[in-house]
């Protein structure tokens, strides 16, 4: 592969540098954040997305764009559950289909007889203006490919940082290469994601509110109230960005321990007894017992997650810690009494927000869905008591990014 000169050393080491930081991280959503930004930075694009092959089509799996949100993780609406065909009646189609790069000076140059041609709906719809294009396949081991990523509208620097131009022979040779080597990364995380979604579709099997969506609705929430949370305390940003990987993915766990549950309990119509509630209440530490034999940062969050995330933060909720239903099977999770404040896990008290906001703003057999205000309200009510008070602030600091992960996790 043909490397530029001009700067290649230190953009050649950069790019070995996030080979390596990409192998420590086990979140879809993160290595897919991780390159783009990484491509676009090399590149000066403004905008990218990386489409996943999807069967016979590409999924918007990550969409970036500073002129339509200004910052990061842009999820409009326009993008939400959008895929476009592997054919020639878009770039990003005709690219997935031949596993060749497209690069495209100006979308209104294009001749009426190239193999493919630009699709405006997107741009209709968002009011946003392409321009320039790089179009990369993502080629896997087996010469498959697993994903597009598509570069959009090159950006001058110093007084023309605004002006749009072509993208440059080396910066399309340098985010080649950064391509070449994604597929490893983006292999990674789709099979950490599928072994997570096959543990949550065997506990929904067991549970039918223990849905993908959910699951990944509440992973989702955690990373980005961690994030809030890290930022506002000034958490170094290596720390930041493991840590919201690990707790994107955890957070998916938190309930898989009701594969415990008998159905007689599990899926019981009416309400349960207290004998029976205190066996509902054991699906925490079934869950962490899944992973008491830890062999990772990511097992030990886990175990924390799915043992504490009914841990109220005035010290009340479940299990009851001084009653352990397996007595010594859980050596450092059972203390004294039961846990209150911040020695519950930050993990699990992001995740007890997480998951209780869902689960208010989500339908289920015995209550409708709440409004988003509704469960802002009964959120900001139990700052202190169920909910810590510095997750919640977090919480609310999101924004439009909550209603973003519920369009981006719609349940079916």
């Amino acid at each position: 592969m043909k490397i530029a000169a001009k700067h290649s050393p230190r953009t050649v080491a950069r790019i070995l540098d996030l080979f390596s930081s990409l192998r420590e991280l086990t979140s879809l959503d993160a290595i897919l954040e991780r390159i783009l930004s990484e491509a676009r930075r090399l590149s000066r694009a403004e905008a990218g997305t990386v489409f996943l092959r999807e069967g016979g089509s590409l999924a918007f799996s990550f969409v970036q764009n500073d002129r339509l949100a200004g910052s990061r993780h842009v999820t409009e609406a326009v993008y939400q559950n959008a895929c476009l065909p592997i054919d020639g009646d878009s770039i990003a189609g005709h690219v997935a289909h031949t596993g060749q790069t497209v690069v495209i000076d100006d979308v209104r140059s294009i001749p009426p007889d190239a193999p493919f041609r630009f699709n405006t709906a997107f741009d209709e719809r968002s009011g946003y203006q392409t321009r320039s294009i790089l179009t990369l396949p993502v080629i896997n081991s087996r010469g498959a490919v697993v994903a597009v990523m598509q570069l959009i509208n090159a950006l001058g620097s110093g007084r023309s940082r605004r002006k749009v131009g072509p993208f440059s022979s080396e910066a399309a040779d340098f985010v080649a290469l950064l391509a070449h080597h994604a597929a490893a990364a983006i292999e990674a995380g789709l099979m950490t994601r599928e072994m997570v979604l096959r543990m949550v579709r065997m506990a929904e099997m067991r549970d039918p509110s223990e849905t993908g969506p959910h699951v990944q609705r509440v992973g989702a929430y955690a990373a980005e109230i961690y994030q809030a949370l890290a930022t506002a305390r000034g958490e170094d940003a290596g720390v930041l960005k493991r840590t919201k990987d690990r707790i994107a993915v955890a957070a998916m766990l938190h309930d898989v321990g009701k594969v415990g549950v008998p159905d007689g309990i599990l899926k019981k119509p009416g309400p349960l007894s207290a004998e029976e509630r205190r066996i509902m209440c054991r699906h925490t530490w079934h869950g962490a017992d899944l992973f008491r034999d830890a062999t990772s940062e990511l097992d030990a969050m886990a175990a924390d997650i799915a043992a504490h995330h009914h841990q109220k933060f005035d010290g009340t909720g479940y299990p009851d810690w001084s009653a352990d239903p397996f007595p010594g099977s859980m050596p450092g999770l059972a203390g004294p009494t039961p846990l209150r404040g911040r020695a519950i896990p930050l993990a699990a008290r992001i995740v007890a927000l997480a998951d209780v906001y869902d689960a208010l703003t989500s339908r289920r057999v015995y209550k409708p869905a709440w409004s988003d205000a509704e469960a802002r309200a009964y959120i900001a009510g139990a700052s202190g008591t169920h909910f810590d008070p510095e997750v919640v602030s977090a919480f609310f600091s999101l924004g439009k990014m909550v209603q973003s992960v519920r369009e981006r996790y719609p349940d079916p």
